[in-house]
């Protein structure tokens, strides 16, 4: 009997995103017959962990970008930091060419992580981003990483080659060099009939201290009300916490599955209009409140997209209060067609 190929599935630890949009894919290599090894590091690493338990995982160099208080600073702040990222690209690279010896690696599925590939195998790149906004300097920001897609052999974009696409001008190119493939929405979550128990649920994610300060913003704001709100905090902590106070139930983490009965069973959802995000909240066919992080110009740049299609309302965290919440109603809320693509075929890449 054949021995099972060994696939590597690295994610970027940049907020929860990258790592939780990887679980279908993690999944369906198991359903094909392959064997996931899982990289990563920081609350990505310890997210796949939870979720994965029985597979191997292993540590990869972090890139130790750091978020500003003031989020209008961090274009700024990442290119100070650049000299850094750039060491830390190299050394995750050595660590790569390590790993696919030791562990006998038939194929790399790389999530935004730039130095997560190797020559002598297949090596995927995941990305909604082929163009980068950064301001001013999206041009550039845009050139620099398609130049590092190119050095991966396919680039998978969870998305539709469609007018019924999410990410818009992020995940299409005209006349483009790069080997594309559009996967289609990617969700670990399944939609179900069931009895609607919560008003709100507050999905908190994305990089500190910016999680923070909108998990103490929105308390605030709900602290007075009489609807039933459902907080989970994304915080990957050893022990899964859960506090109740009048009308608020927090969450500190949840699993994928409680996530998705949490989903299921809440009438509106308030998150960041980070694109797994938008993904999962499509599959599930939930209307939505968006709040995008400061100085984030790929979740604003959503967000007013959601807005301007008329799927979802948005507003910036200095202004949110709840009387902005009327609004979800007046927008026709997110959907996806039907997913056609078979991951047979495309994972024939690895045979």
């Amino acid at each position: 009997m054949t021995k099972p190929k060994n696939i590597l599935v690295a994610p970027l630890n940049w907020g929860l995103g990258h790592a939780t949009r990887c679980i279908p894919i993690i999944r369906e290599l198991q359903t094909n017959g392959f064997t996931p090894i899982l990289a990563s590091d920081g609350d990505a690493l310890k997210l796949l962990k939870k979720e994965f338990p029985l597979l191997e995982h292993i540590e990869l160099p972090s890139y130790h970008i750091k978020y500003p208080k003031n989020g209008v600073y961090f274009r700024f702040k990442l290119l100070l930091h650049l000299p850094k990222l750039i060491r830390a690209v190299k050394n995750e690279k050595k660590t790569i060419d390590n790993i696919v010896i030791e562990k006998d690696i038939a194929g790399i599925i790389s999530d935004n992580r730039f130095g997560v590939y190797h020559k002598k195998i297949p090596s995927i790149y995941i990305t909604h981003q082929l163009n980068v906004l950064s301001g001013f300097t999206t041009i550039l920001s845009s050139k620099i990483h398609q130049n590092i897609i190119k050095k991966f052999d396919e680039c998978w974009v969870p998305d539709y080659n469609n007018e019924y696409n999410y990410s818009g001008d992020l995940g299409h190119l005209n006349n483009s060099t790069i080997h594309l493939k559009y996967i289609g929405i990617l969700s670990r979550f399944e939609k179900i009939k069931t009895t609607i128990k919560n008003d709100y649920l507050i999905i908190l994610s994305g990089p500190e201290p910016q999680r923070t300060f909108l998990e103490k913003k929105l308390y605030k704001e709900f602290k007075n009300s009489t609807e039933k709100i459902l907080f989970v905090k994304g915080k990957i902590e050893a022990n899964q916490k859960v506090t109740t106070k009048k009308n608020i139930t927090s969450y500190n983490y949840m699993t994928s599955t409680e996530l998705e009965v949490a989903v299921n069973e809440s009438k509106f959802i308030i998150a960041r209009s980070g694109y797994t995000t938008i993904m999962d909240l499509a599959k599930m066919n939930k209307k939505a409140f968006f709040i995008p992080t400061s100085g984030q110009f790929e979740q604003e740049y959503l967000a007013k997209r959601l807005q301007k299609l008329n799927i979802a309302p948005y507003c910036i965290q200095k202004n949110f209060c709840t009387k902005k919440l009327k609004e979800i109603n007046t927008y026709k809320g997110l959907s996806s067609s039907k997913n056609n693509v078979d991951f047979t075929t495309i994972f024939n890449t690895f045979l």
